[in-house]
Parts: structure tokens; C-alpha cells; sequence
């Protein structure tokens, strides 16, 4: 059986499943302030983490897997999240990899129902410095709505970069303004705290769900 961590209510209306980018836990500082700004806006918040990474708790340092090879985990998560008696619209997503892979099975839960949308934090499109390396391939004919939030400056894909990739009109991009990879501005230069962002984020993620659950 799948661990979770949970945030939020469990009546709430919509839940959001969540995986983990490749290098850090679910319950990393980022991970935890983006499942505590989800909390906030209404929405019951489940975090998991992949084989590899529960695997360091215990001592055992794995390096992070291909991500398609993770598929399954992330559909197990989906079952195991039902059989914990979460009813009701399920987004599913995460942050980088997780998101990643969150949008690689998302057509086939979309299709049986299992799941309303998907949401990306950070996407990595390609790996830093290697811009030609794409991971966009399944996103052009991509059918289950979906939202990614990148920052302007995430070097995992810029807004020039992403502006050229063949996306499916079922993906909206939101921008956020000076974030990185983690979606965090330099106050100094943008104006805007990372909470700003989170803020931000968890209201536009709320609006869109509105429109897509009904």
C-alpha cells in the first residue's frame, strides 16, 4: 500500500495527487509549502513518493529511475489513494519528475474516469544546458485537461523555449514571474515572494478545477 502525506480536508471537494521531483522527498520544504498553499485554497492535498525515493529513509541511495519506468507506481497511487475511501474529482500531477510522470498515464485514467485533470509544477521539458533533448513527445496529442505552472526563468524550459514545442490545446501554461525551477522569484528583482506565487498558484489551480469538475 501506497504512504501518503495528507493536507487539507477530507471533505473537501476536489483532491490533488501529488509526486515528487527526482531529487527530493515528498516531504521536502517546496513539496510541503505547495501542498500547505493547495490546503489553504480548499482542496485536499495527497503526497507519495516513488520506490527509489521511500527507499532512502532506509538507507538505501538509489539514483532516481527513468521516469516512464515509474508509470506503474504513479497508477498503483491512483488505486491505492480510492482504496483509502478518496472519493470524488482526483487531479493528479506533481513537481518535475513527478509531474512528468503524472502526465504520461494521465490519458489512460482520464479515459476509464479515474481522474479529472492534471497539474504540473515545473515541468521539465528538457534537462538543464540540453535544450534539445525534449521530453514533449506525448504532450502534442495530450487529451486530459491540464495545467502547468513554470517559472520564467526555469532552466528545465524558458518561456522563448516552450513558446516553439508542439503542445496539445488541452494544455494551459501559467507563468510565473522570475521563478525558478522550484517556482521561486528573487524578491528583489521581481517583487514577488515565493508565498506570492504559491498563492497565486493554489487560486488559478482552484478557478480551473471549478471549470473542468463543474
Amino acid at each position: 500500500m501506497t504512504t501518503f502525506l495528507f493536507d487539507g480536508h477530507e471533505t473537501a471537494p476536489v483532491t490533488i495527487l501529488l509526486g515528487h521531483g527526482a531529487g527530493a522527498s515528498m516531504d521536502s520544504p517546496s513539496m510541503t509549502a505547495t501542498a500547505k498553499a493547495l490546503a489553504a485554497a480548499g482542496f485536499q492535498v495527497a503526497r507519495f513518493e516513488f520506490h527509489y525515493m521511500a527507499a532512502r529513509r532506509y538507507g538505501h541511495r538509489k539514483p532516481p529511475p527513468r521516469a516512464e519506468t515509474v508509470n506503474p507506481e504513479y497508477v498503483k497511487a491512483i488505486a491505492d489513494l480510492r482504496a483509502r475511501g478518496v472519493t470524488g474529482p482526483l487531479i493528479i500531477g506533481g513537481k518535475s519528475m513527478g509531474g512528468r510522470v503524472a502526465s504520461m498515464v494521465a490519458d489512460e485514467m482520464f479515459a476509464k474516469g479515474e481522474i479529472s485533470g492534471l497539474v504540473c509544477l515545473g515541468y521539465p521539458f528538457h534537462p538543464p544546458a540540453k535544450p534539445t533533448q525534449l521530453r514533449t513527445r506525448h504532450l502534442a496529442d495530450l487529451k486530459t485537461p491540464t495545467l502547468i505552472f513554470q517559472g520564467t526563468r526555469d532552466e528545465f524550459g524558458t518561456q522563448d523555449e516552450v513558446a516553439t514545442y508542439d503542445l496539445s490545446d488541452r494544455i494551459e501554461m501559467v507563468w510565473l514571474e522570475d521563478g525558478d525551477h522550484d517556482l521561486k522569484p528573487r524578491k528583489s528583482v521581481s517583487g514577488f515572494s515565493t508565498a506570492d506565487h504559491l498563492k497565486s498558484l493554489a487560486e488559478t489551480l482552484k478557478a480551473w478545477t471549478a471549470k473542468i469538475v463543474g
